[in-house]
């Protein structure tokens, strides 16, 4: 296995839960609030408020956390933009794309970006 992929299966292999306090973090410390997060993860995933917390109780890894949600929104292609210097619209692995996708929305929303805008209605 290349060490690139081997990377990314150790990144789909994190616990979800062990990811979300850092983006709970992020968020609060530029005046945000974990309900916005939260709607913002359920927007991109279609996970209800329970399923959401299901998922992070249960610890499940970012490719379950992922193979699971109920439905990816159909809209999440919109999400353009660069994390950690890679454009998320070329990112050419679905998990990672989406993986990308998540950071960006919480990116959007640490940067007080108008929840309308980040949820491209």
């Amino acid at each position: 296995m290349a060490t690139s992929e081997s990377r990314m299966e150790r990144v789909f292999e994190m616990a979800f839960a062990s990811v979300y306090p850092h983006y709970v973090a992020k968020v609060e410390k530029k005046g945000r609030t974990k309900k916005e997060l939260d709607q913002v993860l359920r927007w991109l995933t279609g996970y209800s408020p329970q399923g959401l917390a299901g998922q992070i109780k249960r610890k499940t890894s970012v490719r379950t956390f992922f193979e699971e949600a109920p439905e990816v929104n159909p809209n999440a292609h919109k999400i353009t933009g660069t994390v950690c210097g890679v454009r998320v619209e070329d990112v050419a692995h679905p998990l990672m794309r989406k993986l990308r996708w998540m950071d960006k929305l919480v990116d959007e929303l640490a940067k007080g970006r108008a929840m309308e805008k980040i949820l491209r209605t």
